[in-house]
C-alpha cells in the first residue's frame, strides 16, 4: 500500500511543471508583509540525491531537470535560484522536493505543514527539517491533517495535494479533500498534481471539480508523449484553484517552449486552460 518511494523519480519531468506553479505561487505570496501557512499533504523526504541508488536506478532526472540549460530558460531564474540554494555548484546533485522549495520561500512568520505516511520517509522528513522551527513533519495521513488546519489564522494559504494515485481511490479522494478544504477555507490557493497515465482518469477529476461549484480553477499540463493505453506516464499537470493573477500568462508562454525542448524539438504536448471562471 506504501510502496511508492519518490526517490526514484525526482526531478523528472513530472517535477517540473509541479514545482515551477509552486515556485510562481509562493514568489506571489511574499510579496506581501502578511503570514500565510503551507500544508503540503503527501510531502516525500523533501530532498533527493540525484546519485543515489534509487535515483541511478530509473535516471529519470535525466529526462526532466537533466535537460534544461539555465541559460535557455532565463523565465525560469527563480526556479533555478532554487534549485541552486540546495547545490554547492551549478552541477545538480540535490534535487528539492516541494518541501524544500517552500522552506526557500517561508519567512519567519509562515508556517509549513508537512505530512507523509511512508514510514521511512518520514524519518527522512522529519531529519531534513527537525532544525526548521516554523516547519511540522506530521506522520499522518495527509487528507486528515488538511482537515484539521483551514481555515488557518493567517486567513492566506497554501496546500498541495499530490499523492502518487498508486491507489486508484486517490482520484476521487482528492477532489472530496479539495471540495471539503475550500468550504472551510475558500480565499486559499490549492494546487492538485495528477499523473497522465489513464486520461480516463483525469477527465473524471476535471469534471468532479467543475461540477462542485467552486471558482477561479485552471489546469496546467505538461506532456512528453501523446496519450497511450501503453503503461507509463505520458503527461503530468497541475489543477490550481485561485492561482495568482500573473501565473496564467506566464504558463501559457513558457510550457509550449518546455514541451518542446524535452521533446527535442518536436511539435509540444501541453494544456493551459481556464476550467472555470472568477464568477
Amino acid at each position: 500500500m506504501l510502496s511508492y518511494r519518490h526517490s526514484f523519480h525526482a526531478g523528472n519531468f513530472a517535477d517540473l511543471v509541479k514545482h515551477i506553479v509552486l515556485v510562481e505561487i509562493l514568489q506571489h505570496l511574499t510579496q506581501k508583509d502578511t503570514a500565510f501557512e503551507y500544508i503540503d499533504t503527501h510531502s516525500g523526504v523533501g530532498l533527493y540525491d540525484l546519485q543515489s541508488s534509487d535515483s541511478q536506478k530509473l535516471h529519470e532526472y535525466t529526462e526532466g531537470i537533466g535537460k534544461l540549460n539555465f541559460e535557455e530558460f532565463p523565465e525560469l531564474s527563480r526556479y533555478f535560484d532554487v534549485i541552486k540554494s540546495f547545490n554547492d555548484s551549478d552541477t545538480i546533485k540535490f534535487y528539492p522536493g516541494s518541501p524544500s522549495i517552500a522552506q526557500y520561500f517561508l519567512r519567519t512568520q509562515d508556517r509549513g505543514w508537512l505530512f507523509e505516511l511512508h514510514p521511512k520517509d518520514y524519518e527522512l522528513l522529519q531529519s531534513n527539517f527537525s532544525r526548521c522551527r516554523n516547519i511540522r513533519a506530521r506522520h499522518q495521513d495527509g487528507f486528515k491533517g488538511l482537515m484539521a488546519l483551514v481555515p488557518p489564522k493567517s486567513r492566506r494559504g497554501l496546500v498541495l495535494i499530490d499523492p502518487s494515485y498508486e491507489i486508484k481511490s486517490d482520484y476521487n479522494l482528492v477532489i472530496d479533500a479539495v471540495i471539503k478544504a475550500h468550504k472551510k477555507f475558500a480565499q486559499g490557493i490549492y494546487c492538485i498534481w495528477y499523473p497522465v497515465v489513464d486520461r480516463q482518469n483525469i477527465q473524471k477529476m476535471e469534471k468532479k471539480i467543475i461540477q462542485s461549484g467552486i471558482k477561479n480553477i485552471q489546469r496546467f499540463e505538461l506532456g512528453v508523449t501523446e496519450d497511450s493505453s501503453q503503461s507509463g506516464m505520458t503527461s503530468s499537470g497541475m489543477i490550481v484553484i485561485n492561482p495568482p493573477w500573473k501565473l496564467f500568462d506566464k504558463m501559457s508562454q513558457l510550457l509550449p517552449k518546455l514541451s518542446r525542448h524535452l521533446r527535442d524539438n518536436n511539435q509540444p504536448i501541453f494544456k493551459c486552460e481556464v476550467l472555470v471562471g472568477e464568477s
